[in-house]
């Protein structure tokens, strides 16, 4: 489906958040960097929310309580600390990031405060330890200029990351304290990006001045995008966590439609004269009729005592197999409504009957047995009976939702470029006063600093990537938006290696081997950079490094030497080469019967066919000359 996004009234805000490169996390003095050892502390929590100074609860916290979560957290000593515990308060705010904030504030032209405060969100997810996170104001009011367009910087915020989930079973999540606490820089667009195309232009101009510090983390995992979106006659929706910017394009384009559909919805439901009050909770118990169907979801759940519940939605058949986008249906939706607030697996309606092992009586049965007309839709779910009642519930206030059009909600992006259901819209109410923090006074001297030490802009740095490395254009931009220029700029400082050879490795050659499926992107900088020496060296040729970077990412923890070694691919000396191209041509003795031009190209193409990754073209060529030659 191809949208008019001007139509349709798109509006995007883009909250950027960035990891930055610092000494020390934001309040303690432990590493900011993720751990490889083996968890040495384990402790649980149960979060729970509290009430602001107004006496009010948030919604988004308050459903994270209901679902009723026990969270194990995972620590190790040489990344954190009592801090990250919530076990001692936290030291003063780190005062190397409050620089690297302020300098890219100064960047975007906006207004700094005299003063920062640091305040506490409410967050129990269990995404932070002590079920809030902490956040400060550092600068307001910036403009940021993409495409000829002044797009406004609403906040530029200093936050502390949360903790990383590492698993989930049940009622009980893992967490991982390692990331949490590394210093957070917010920056937070206006509401006035109006294309998937313009999102990520903007997102990628705010990555580039970020980057232009040199003070940011690069890599997966160290960005992350959040998107505000919503379209006319519809309502805001926060769609979290979308890491890759070739992935913001997509999310806005399927989340506009999604939004798009359920206004069609909206629309068919009001010319169906489908109002709120007929939408009720009568749940009915319909286990009798399909106790002995061959369904395995129900088989399953009445084995372990379950029951099957069922609610009535009238006037909503067809309606659930709507498609909002790729793969997604309204009935997905309401399936993920009932599986976050009921706990359950999932949801049955009876436009999709007959399937599943539920027969065409046992269809009949269901519809007849609760009064189902037949525009109307039954909606049944197997599980316990506290459950599957949570669930329907959820069901028919979803329903009734759908009768408004968009709910606000926070959704999650998936890889697919699709969202998913998180949680409610966070509240008003969600933000208090971190006492445990001193402000800081922000003063002139330390701002006229921070002015004369300004980095260069993304531009710039293009321009000095084309005019000192020789770059070509394609190449510097290429550069420019990867997380390895300062890898980059080691190589060609401390190796004689050709500039343009290390970038297409760092580009194109891990882009490639990422599409084939490689998972280069577990390969840490130290790794690469030896891969570079070992070519450097003469140990291998550039040639060998796409099957060298193969083997390395497959075989993590294992040096590239032993790499070389077990592919063969050490380089041969003039010497060897020599002899092997003397001894195909006393195998192959026409060849030197042929004119010259031919029989270099055949000696040639035999020679390098043996001796592919292991020695340079340039060398094989010479070698063949002077033996032809003679």
């Amino acid at each position: 489906m191809k949208l008019d996004y001007k139509a349709i009234g798109l509006t995007v805000g883009i909250e950027t958040h960035q990891q930055l490169k610092t000494r020390h996390k934001l309040f303690c003095n432990c590493h900011p960097d993720l751990s490889e050892l083996e968890p040495e502390i384990r402790f649980l929590r149960r979060l729970r929310p509290t009430q602001s100074e107004m006496g009010q609860v948030d919604p988004a916290a308050f459903f994270e309580f209901q679902r009723g979560k026990t969270i194990v957290y995972e620590a190790t000593s040489d990344t954190s600390c009592l801090v990250e515990m919530d076990e001692e308060p936290p030291h003063n705010l780190n005062t190397e990031a409050v620089d690297i904030c302020l300098t890219i504030a100064v960047m975007l032209r906006a207004r700094i405060v005299d003063e920062i405060h640091v305040m506490r969100k409410v967050v129990i997810d269990g995404s932070n330890t002590t079920g809030f996170q902490r956040t400060a104001i550092v600068a307001r009011e910036g403009t940021l200029e993409v495409g000829g367009k002044s797009i406004p910087i609403q906040n530029i915020c200093l936050e502390e990351d949360a903790a990383r989930k590492t698993g989930e079973k049940g009622m009980i999540s893992h967490y991982a304290i390692d990331r949490l606490g590394i210093p957070l820089i917010e920056v937070t667009t206006g509401p006035v990006i109006h294309t998937p195309e313009e999102a990520r232009e903007v997102a990628k101009e705010i990555g580039d001045v970020m980057r232009a510090t040199g003070k940011v983390k690069r890599g997966l995992g160290t960005i992350r995008q959040d998107l505000n979106i919503s379209i006319t006659g519809g309502a805001i929706i926060e769609v979290k966590g979308v890491q890759r910017l070739e992935d913001l394009q997509k999310v806005t384009r399927f989340e506009a439609r999604r939004q798009h559909m359920l206004l069609v919805i909206r629309n068919e439901l009001r010319n169906r004269k489908v109002i709120e009050k007929n939408l009720q909770e009568e749940i009915v118990d319909v286990t009798k009729i399909l106790e002995h169907s061959n369904c395995k979801v129900i088989k399953d759940a009445l084995r372990r005592g379950g029951v099957v519940l069922a609610v009535k939605i009238p006037s909503f058949g067809e309606i659930f197999g709507l498609e909002l986008g790729p793969g997604i249906r309204f009935g997905t939706e309401v399936s993920d409504y009932a599986r976050f607030w009921g706990g359950v697996g999932g949801i049955f309606h009876t436009d999709e009957l007959p399937a599943y092992g539920i027969s065409r009586n046992e269809k009949t049965d269901l519809m007849n047995s609760t009064g189902c007309k037949e525009r109307d839709l039954l909606v049944f779910v197997a599980d316990e009976r506290e459950r599957c009642e949570e669930a329907l519930k959820a069901v028919v206030e979803r329903c009734k939702q759908a009768i408004d059009g968009v709910p606000p909600e926070t959704r999650a992006s998936t890889t697919e470029g699709t969202t998913r259901y998180m949680r409610p819209r966070p509240g008003a109410e969600r933000m208090y006063p971190e006492t445990d923090v001193p402000p800081i006074t922000i003063k002139r001297e330390r701002l006229e600093k921070i002015g004369q030490d300004i980095p260069q802009m993304p531009r710039d740095l293009i321009r000095k990537l084309t005019v000192v490395y020789g770059l070509n254009k394609k190449l510097a931009d290429q550069l420019s938006d990867s997380p390895f220029l300062d890898l980059f700029e080691t190589i060609i400082n401390e190796t004689s290696l050709p500039p343009a050879l290390v970038v297409v490795t760092l580009t194109e050659t891990l882009k490639s081997l990422r599409r084939d499926g490689i998972p280069v992107d577990t390969l840490d900088e130290k790794e690469i950079y030896n891969l570079f020496l070992l070519v450097d060296s003469g140990r291998t040729i550039k040639e060998a490094i796409p099957d060298l970077l193969t083997w390395i990412s497959n075989n993590r923890g294992r040096p590239a030497e032993e790499a070389v070694r077990e592919l063969g691919l050490e380089r041969l000396g003039d010497k060897q080469l020599k002899e092997i191209a003397n001894r195909i041509l006393d195998e192959n003795p026409r060849i030197s019967q042929e004119p010259l031009r031919r029989s270099r190209k055949i000696l040639l193409g035999l020679l390098m066919k043996e001796v592919r990754g292991r020695a340079e073209a340039e060398e094989a060529i010479e070698v063949v000359n002077r033996l032809l030659s003679s």
